[in-house]
Protein backbone atom coordinates (compact mmCIF):
# COMPACT_ATOMS: atom_id res chain seq x y z
CA UNK A 1 0.00 0.00 0.00
CA UNK A 2 1.59 3.30 -1.20
CA UNK A 3 -0.15 6.48 -0.02
CA UNK A 4 -0.28 9.44 -2.34
CA UNK A 5 -1.27 11.98 -0.56
CA UNK A 6 2.05 13.48 0.64
CA UNK A 7 4.80 15.80 -0.38
CA UNK A 8 5.70 12.64 -2.10
CA UNK A 9 4.49 10.08 -3.98
CA UNK A 10 7.17 7.65 -2.15
CA UNK A 11 7.25 7.23 1.68
CA UNK A 12 10.61 5.96 1.40
CA UNK A 13 12.12 9.62 -0.70
CA UNK A 14 10.16 11.40 2.18
CA UNK A 15 11.69 10.05 5.32
CA UNK A 16 14.62 10.24 3.69
CA UNK A 17 14.62 13.83 2.89
CA UNK A 18 13.00 14.50 5.97
CA UNK A 19 16.04 12.83 8.32
CA UNK A 20 18.93 11.16 7.64
CA UNK A 21 18.70 8.59 10.14
CA UNK A 22 15.71 7.46 8.45
CA UNK A 23 18.26 7.54 5.30
CA UNK A 24 20.49 4.65 7.08
CA UNK A 25 17.51 3.07 8.75
CA UNK A 26 15.81 2.32 4.96
CA UNK A 27 19.19 1.28 3.45
CA UNK A 28 19.94 -1.19 6.41
CA UNK A 29 16.14 -2.87 6.48
CA UNK A 30 14.85 -1.97 2.85
CA UNK A 31 11.36 -0.75 2.26
CA UNK A 32 8.82 -2.04 5.26
CA UNK A 33 5.47 -1.59 3.73
CA UNK A 34 2.20 -1.41 5.46
CA UNK A 35 -0.86 -3.96 4.41
CA UNK A 36 -4.18 -3.94 5.80
CA UNK A 37 -5.26 -7.07 7.93
CA UNK A 38 -8.12 -9.19 5.78
CA UNK A 39 -9.80 -10.03 9.49
CA UNK A 40 -10.06 -6.78 11.56
CA UNK A 41 -11.75 -9.38 14.57
CA UNK A 42 -8.35 -11.42 14.91
CA UNK A 43 -6.58 -8.90 14.61
CA UNK A 44 -8.19 -6.52 17.10
CA UNK A 45 -7.98 -9.54 19.11
CA UNK A 46 -4.47 -10.03 18.98
CA UNK A 47 -3.79 -6.55 19.90
CA UNK A 48 -5.74 -6.92 23.39
CA UNK A 49 -3.97 -10.01 23.82
CA UNK A 50 -0.63 -7.98 23.50
CA UNK A 51 -1.58 -5.70 26.22
CA UNK A 52 0.88 -5.24 28.94
CA UNK A 53 2.76 -9.01 27.91
CA UNK A 54 5.85 -10.03 25.76
CA UNK A 55 4.94 -10.46 22.31
CA UNK A 56 5.80 -13.86 23.06
CA UNK A 57 3.72 -14.73 25.70
CA UNK A 58 0.90 -13.28 23.41
CA UNK A 59 1.77 -15.31 20.58
CA UNK A 60 1.56 -18.17 22.60
CA UNK A 61 -1.55 -17.24 23.54
CA UNK A 62 -3.27 -16.13 20.70
CA UNK A 63 -1.51 -20.15 19.34
CA UNK A 64 -4.03 -21.69 21.83
CA UNK A 65 -6.90 -19.42 21.74
CA UNK A 66 -6.95 -20.30 17.53
CA UNK A 67 -6.81 -24.39 18.80
CA UNK A 68 -9.44 -23.98 21.32
CA UNK A 69 -12.20 -22.00 19.41
CA UNK A 70 -13.22 -20.00 15.91
CA UNK A 71 -11.42 -16.97 15.96
CA UNK A 72 -15.26 -15.00 14.79
CA UNK A 73 -17.22 -12.86 16.92
CA UNK A 74 -19.68 -15.89 16.75
CA UNK A 75 -17.23 -18.30 18.14
CA UNK A 76 -15.69 -16.02 21.17
CA UNK A 77 -19.07 -15.37 22.51
CA UNK A 78 -20.18 -18.61 22.06
CA UNK A 79 -16.93 -20.19 24.39
CA UNK A 80 -17.19 -20.49 27.67
CA UNK A 81 -14.74 -19.12 30.50
CA UNK A 82 -13.07 -21.99 31.29
CA UNK A 83 -12.06 -22.22 27.52
CA UNK A 84 -10.50 -18.94 27.27
CA UNK A 85 -8.81 -19.31 30.72
CA UNK A 86 -6.71 -22.37 29.74
CA UNK A 87 -5.88 -20.46 26.19
CA UNK A 88 -3.93 -18.35 28.89
CA UNK A 89 -6.53 -15.47 28.85
CA UNK A 90 -6.88 -13.59 32.38
CA UNK A 91 -10.57 -12.70 33.48
CA UNK A 92 -9.83 -9.50 32.50
CA UNK A 93 -9.30 -9.87 28.75
CA UNK A 94 -11.81 -12.75 28.51
CA UNK A 95 -14.23 -9.88 28.98
CA UNK A 96 -12.49 -7.24 26.71
CA UNK A 97 -12.57 -10.06 23.94
CA UNK A 98 -15.74 -10.49 24.64
CA UNK A 99 -16.79 -7.07 24.49
CA UNK A 100 -14.88 -6.77 20.85
CA UNK A 101 -16.92 -9.72 19.67
CA UNK A 102 -19.95 -7.84 20.94
CA UNK A 103 -19.32 -4.80 19.25
CA UNK A 104 -18.54 -6.32 15.94
CA UNK A 105 -21.99 -8.33 16.06
CA UNK A 106 -23.61 -4.74 16.94
CA UNK A 107 -22.25 -2.86 14.17
CA UNK A 108 -20.68 -4.94 11.72
CA UNK A 109 -17.74 -3.65 11.47
CA UNK A 110 -15.57 -4.24 8.31
CA UNK A 111 -12.92 -1.88 6.34
CA UNK A 112 -15.70 -0.51 4.83
CA UNK A 113 -17.23 0.64 8.47
CA UNK A 114 -14.46 3.10 8.83
CA UNK A 115 -13.16 3.84 5.10
CA UNK A 116 -14.76 7.67 5.55
CA UNK A 117 -13.39 8.08 8.38
CA UNK A 118 -10.13 9.91 10.11
CA UNK A 119 -8.42 9.05 12.37
CA UNK A 120 -9.31 10.73 15.33
CA UNK A 121 -12.66 9.15 14.52
CA UNK A 122 -11.78 5.50 14.07
CA UNK A 123 -10.06 5.78 17.59
CA UNK A 124 -12.97 7.70 19.05
CA UNK A 125 -15.29 4.79 17.68
CA UNK A 126 -13.21 1.66 18.37
CA UNK A 127 -12.15 3.13 22.18
CA UNK A 128 -16.11 3.06 23.18
CA UNK A 129 -15.23 -0.51 23.61
CA UNK A 130 -14.78 -1.17 26.67
CA UNK A 131 -10.78 -2.83 26.92
CA UNK A 132 -9.90 -1.26 23.87
CA UNK A 133 -7.73 1.93 24.60
CA UNK A 134 -5.78 4.34 22.48
CA UNK A 135 -3.34 2.26 21.89
CA UNK A 136 -5.04 -0.87 21.13
CA UNK A 137 -6.78 1.40 18.06
CA UNK A 138 -3.49 2.94 16.86
CA UNK A 139 -2.25 -0.76 16.23
CA UNK A 140 -5.88 -1.22 14.53
CA UNK A 141 -5.49 2.11 12.52
CA UNK A 142 -1.66 1.14 11.40
CA UNK A 143 -2.39 -2.98 10.78
CA UNK A 144 -5.65 -3.58 10.16
CA UNK A 145 -6.71 0.04 8.37
CA UNK A 146 -3.21 0.42 6.80
CA UNK A 147 -3.67 4.20 7.85
CA UNK A 148 -0.37 5.87 6.42
CA UNK A 149 0.29 8.44 9.05
CA UNK A 150 0.34 6.99 12.91
CA UNK A 151 2.64 7.90 14.97
CA UNK A 152 1.85 5.88 18.69
CA UNK A 153 4.01 7.59 20.81
CA UNK A 154 2.03 5.40 23.88
CA UNK A 155 4.19 2.56 22.60
CA UNK A 156 7.39 1.23 24.59
CA UNK A 157 8.70 0.47 21.52
CA UNK A 158 8.40 3.21 19.82
CA UNK A 159 9.49 5.06 22.43
CA UNK A 160 12.75 3.21 22.89
CA UNK A 161 13.63 3.31 19.13
CA UNK A 162 13.18 7.16 19.81
CA UNK A 163 15.16 7.12 22.57
CA UNK A 164 18.15 5.32 21.68
CA UNK A 165 18.51 7.28 18.30
CA UNK A 166 17.99 10.70 19.28
CA UNK A 167 18.66 10.76 23.13
CA UNK A 168 16.54 11.07 26.27
CA UNK A 169 13.26 13.15 25.10
CA UNK A 170 9.83 13.33 26.61
CA UNK A 171 6.29 11.92 24.67
CA UNK A 172 5.82 15.67 23.89
CA UNK A 173 9.50 15.60 22.46
CA UNK A 174 9.17 12.39 20.28
CA UNK A 175 5.19 13.89 19.05
CA UNK A 176 7.31 17.29 18.06
CA UNK A 177 10.07 15.73 16.30
CA UNK A 178 8.08 13.26 14.23
CA UNK A 179 6.54 15.93 12.59
CA UNK A 180 8.20 16.73 9.50
CA UNK A 181 7.40 12.85 9.18
CA UNK A 182 4.10 13.53 7.87
CA UNK A 183 2.28 12.06 6.33
CA UNK A 184 4.22 8.50 6.51
CA UNK A 185 4.52 8.33 10.41
CA UNK A 186 3.18 4.75 9.82
CA UNK A 187 6.40 4.18 7.85
CA UNK A 188 8.55 5.86 10.03
CA UNK A 189 6.97 3.92 13.53
CA UNK A 190 8.14 0.28 11.86
CA UNK A 191 11.64 1.57 11.40
CA UNK A 192 11.98 2.71 15.15
CA UNK A 193 10.69 -1.08 15.85
CA UNK A 194 13.15 -2.26 14.60
CA UNK A 195 16.14 -0.05 15.62
CA UNK A 196 18.62 -2.53 18.72
CA UNK A 197 20.50 -0.85 20.94
CA UNK A 198 23.72 -0.91 18.79
CA UNK A 199 21.84 1.08 16.00
CA UNK A 200 22.81 3.95 17.07
CA UNK A 201 26.42 3.86 16.30
CA UNK A 202 25.71 2.40 13.40
CA UNK A 203 23.82 4.46 12.31
CA UNK A 204 26.11 7.60 13.14
CA UNK A 205 28.98 6.00 11.11
CA UNK A 206 26.53 5.79 7.82
CA UNK A 207 25.82 9.67 8.28
CA UNK A 208 29.19 10.55 8.87
CA UNK A 209 30.69 8.75 6.50
CA UNK A 210 27.46 10.17 4.07
CA UNK A 211 28.71 14.12 5.04
CA UNK A 212 32.47 13.23 4.74
CA UNK A 213 31.42 12.42 1.22
CA UNK A 214 29.94 15.59 0.35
Amino acid sequence: MTPTDGPHDDPYDHLRAADEVFAALIDEHGELGIEPAEDLFARLVTSILRQQVSMASAAATRERLVAAVELTPEGVLAADESTLKDAGLSRQKTRYVKNVAEAFLENGYAHESFRGMDDEAVVDELTSITGVGRWTAEMQLLFSLGRPDVFPVGDLGIRKGMRTLYGDLSREEMVEMAEPWRPYRSYASLYLWRVKEDIAESVAEVTKDRDESR
